[in-house]
């Protein structure tokens, strides 16, 4: 494919996160050229100030409780553990810079051209590019914004106190007491995260119980766990105000309640990064849900201006962004109709302690969806626990839909659990059945092995 004589290029692509690159080196190596406008850093939120940090501080907030559970096995810790914040915070922001280098070396290999500027529509096949040098103008038959989302605070008096998701990972100094308002997988990751690595930790959420999309008995469970670990969790209330308190923050709740901390983390929720792209001026507008609307084709109202990812309907999640980066090269540099996503089977993981791992229906979803269900769900104590002395249980339950005997939903709470749920996610994608669960032989002794000895019918 050569690009038109009227435009510089077939493809151009504003934002290098996951979806921007993959869509970019995808619809180079099926023979476009291709250009990627990016302001700020290689790999997006997931690389930066995401997924790939929060993994690493949650692999380092776990080291408390295996120290812990070590003694049980005969392991003796000669001196009381201790733990440097910088060292973790310095580290994960040298793995950073690596994945950075990483991304701009798979772009040039593909033949990608990196513009180091801040992109702006200009009209439907035009974007202007903006960088210390001035304004230049560049040309492409079709224009892909994959700029995702963007952490949203939501308007306290003293807002101007508290961190968002992507300042959490840098701080200064460790906070000794941490507070955060949510009720999402981010607020409830970076609570499990800072009482993990120390810190006296507050979880502060408007609502009942947190993590409402997720099948209510593992939010249940889930609460119960995070309570045994020290999180101290404050439902139905909310941050009235923040003010200073020397060098710590006083957080008066509506509650009547005011808590001392060091740090206040908003994981409120990320709205769609739009803002100075331009896109009102083409007549594109977010939706109800503050998205972009798209077509199958990931066309937006102006056929050659295309979206995906965060911006879009469905879950936020990278590997959502970067099969949506597939399909849509599919469509648009290969002339294929690859088939449609199953959102309802994307799996997911949430890294508190202990993890959570997802995919399919809730039990609440799928009462709501099927004539009637079969529930299958067990607690336990880990084998592990059995000498390392904690207290902390497994959850694994398995939702059924009773007319097929297909497995519509698998949820577990518990060590390892997105590792696991990723191999179960297979099967539920595929349609198996319960009896294909049960017909298989688990490996023993391992907690996985309890997804296929569920025999015992919970309730329907």
């Amino acid at each position: 494919m050569v690009a038109d004589s009227d435009y510089e290029y077939d493809f151009l692509v504003i934002g290098a996160g996951s979806g921007g690159v993959r869509a970019a080196r995808m619809a180079a190596a099926a023979g476009a050229k291709v250009a990627i406008a990016e302001d700020r850093y290689l790999g997006g939120t997931c690389v930066n100030v995401g997924c790939v940090p929060k993994k690493l501080y949650a692999y380092a907030a776990h080291f408390h409780d295996s120290f812990d559970d070590a003694a049980g096995f005969g392991w003796q810790l000669s001196e009381p553990a201790t733990f440097d914040w910088a060292t973790l915070r310095d580290n994960k922001t040298s793995e950073i810079k690596r994945l950075n280098g990483i991304y701009q070396r798979m772009l040039e290999s593909t033949g990608v051209k990196l513009l180091n500027a801040r992109a702006e529509l200009v009209d439907s096949h035009t974007i202007a590019l903006k960088d210390t040098n001035g304004v230049s103008y560049a040309r492409a038959r079709k224009i892909l914004v994959a700029t995702g989302g963007w952490p949203w605070v939501p308007d306290f008096p003293g807002k101007e106190h508290a961190l968002d998701s992507n300042q959490v990972f840098d701080l200064d100094t460790f906070p000794k007491r941490f507070l955060v308002l949510g009720g999402g997988y981010i607020a409830v990751e970076f609570a499990s995260i800072f009482n993990g690595l120390g810190s006296e930790t507050h979880l502060i959420y408007r609502g009942d119980l947190f993590l409402k999309q997720f099948d209510h008995e593992v939010r249940e469970f889930t609460r119960t766990e995070m309570e045994k670990k020290g999180v101290n969790l404050h439902f139905n209330a909310n941050i009235e105000r923040i003010e200073t308190a020397g060098t710590s923050y006083n957080v008066h709740l509506t509650t009547g309640e005011v808590l001392e901390v060091d740090a206040v983390l908003a994981a409120t929720g990320r709205k769609a990064n739009i803002q100075g792209l331009g896109l009102e001026a083409l007549g594109i507008q977010l939706d109800g849900d503050g998205k972009i609307p798209v077509n199958e084709r990931y066309e937006t109202l102006v056929p050659s201006v295309l979206a995906l990812g965060d911006l879009t309907a469905g879950p936020e999640l990278t590997p959502v962004a970067i099969a949506e980066a597939m399909q849509l090269v599919d469509y648009h540099f290969k002339d294929a109709t690859p088939p449609p996503l199953d959102y309802t089977t994307v799996p997911t993981a949430v890294f508190c302690q202990p993890n959570i791992g997802t995919v399919g229906l809730s039990e609440e979803g799928a009462r709501q969806k099927l004539a009637k269900i079969r529930v299958y769900s067990t607690q336990f104590r880990a084998m592990k626990h059995t000498l390392s002395g904690s207290q902390e249980r497994t959850l694994m339950k398995l939702v059924v839909d009773d007319a097929t005997d297909v497995v519509v939903g698998a949820h577990m709470v518990g060590e390892d659990a997105g590792e696991i749920i990723q191999g179960i996610a297979i099967a539920v994608r595929a349609g198996l059945t319960k009896q294909d669960f049960d017909l298989t032989v688990g490996i023993h002794p391992t907690g996985a092995e309890e997804f296929v000895t569920l025999r015992t019918l919970t309730r329907h």
